[in-house]
């Protein structure tokens, strides 16, 4: 996924580098001069089976409310809740038992599962296919559909004679694992960010800025640098710049890990985010939003993140290939053992098994 949308970003005339941080959803693109537009790059994006906006720089800094799909248990919860009937009445057969469910009954569960809480990856492989390259989530819809075919071509076709041996349960735990992993892999990128947020939420969202001779206070966005701030005790400093009035001791345990605090007085430097524990200061404004001290720490710990390592740039460019190769096995395996032995049945799910097996997103992460 990664190296595909890096691909399309590098496509744009005019970009010299780009590089996506699947932790953080963001992507760093530098371009040649004036070329290269927003625009374009959003379209490239979308081309490529994805959605992107440009980032606000006067929101850059603040906290993410969004809560993606990904994040979601409840897909997961369902689809567990509906594979599990399919599941347990194998167990019976460790014991000679017959608990199977009517042919009909497993349909009704599997569909939902199949078309329902599994059109994620049909969406997901669709928009990969428009743009031309293949990805994990094609892998799993071709492999859980193929199964799922099977299974309604067999009930049909042995309808009022018999039970035949269906494979319903195959393709629905395997969207239920699926889920699963996706749901984790959320839980993963939401505790690799916590930091990051954690640092985006020591910012105050509003500043007490005199002008004309006033005391207002206006939201971050609004402050300009020279403006003057007036920060009171117990308050968050809410930008970078250089105490104009007042003294007080300053809790900077955020920038350099010292637990005592520093006095500060006429001349000294604040930097946002950090806590003005007694006094009165009117504090000139040197820098915020984007350009202060805690947006810079904040982008370097993202830059640090989307930094590849050589084995990853090695993992991409297996990635590039992987699915198209997986696919062309899978076929061959269907035709080698079709043609082999002539039972297409065992045929399709010794190829169903290929994409399947595949599936995890190892190399796509």
């Amino acid at each position: 996924c990664v190296a595909r949308v890096e691909k399309a970003l590098k496509k744009v005339p005019g970009v010299v580098s780009a590089e996506v941080n699947l932790a953080t959803e963001k992507a760093q693109v530098t371009v040649r001069g004036d070329a290269g537009s927003a625009d374009a790059l959003v379209a490239a994006v979308e081309k490529a089976g994805y959605a992107a906006h440009v980032e606000d720089p006067s929101a850059a800094d603040m906290p993410s409310t969004e809560t993606p799909a990904t994040h979601t248990w409840w897909p997961v919860a369902v689809a567990a809740l509906l594979s599990a009937p399919l599941v347990l009445p194998m167990f019976g057969m460790l014991t000679g038992a017959d608990w199977m469910l009517p042919g009909w009954i497993q349909l009704a569960l599997a569909t939902p599962v199949q078309f329902w809480l599994g059109a994620r990856f049909y969406k997901a492989g669709w928009a990969a296919l428009r743009a031309g390259s293949g990805n994990m989530d094609l892998l799993v819809a071709l492999g859980t559909s193929a199964g799922y075919g099977l299974s309604v071509y067999l009930l049909f076709r042995h309808a009022g004679h018999g039970q035949p041996h269906l494979y319903f349960e195959a393709s629905a735990v395997v969207i239920t694992l699926v889920l699963l992993g996706k749901w984790l892999e959320g839980r993963a990128k939401r505790q690799t960010t916590a930091a990051i947020r954690a640092l985006q939420a020591l910012r105050p969202e509003t500043a007490r800025v005199t002008r004309d001779g006033r005391e207002q206070e206006i939201p971050i966005a609004r402050v300009r640098v020279g403006d003057l701030v007036v920060v009171r005790p117990g308050e968050r400093i809410p930008v970078d710049g250089t105490v104009r009035d007042g003294a007080s001791e300053v809790d900077e345990s955020l920038i350099t890990g010292e637990s005592l605090p520093v006095a500060k007085h006429a001349g000294d430097t604040v930097t946002g985010g950090s806590v003005n524990a007694e006094g009165l200061l009117t504090v000139q404004t040197r820098a915020v939003g984007a350009e202060s001290t805690l947006a810079r720490i904040v982008r370097m710990v993202e830059s640090a993140q989307a930094h590849k390592a050589p084995i990853q740039r090695l993992v991409d460019q297996v990635s590039a290939v992987f699915v198209p190769v997986v696919i062309g096995i899978g076929l061959l395996t269907l035709l080698a053992w079709g043609l082999a032995t002539g039972n297409w049945e065992q045929a399709i799910l010794n190829a169903v098994a290929v994409l399947v097996i595949a599936c995890p997103c190892a190399l796509g992460l």
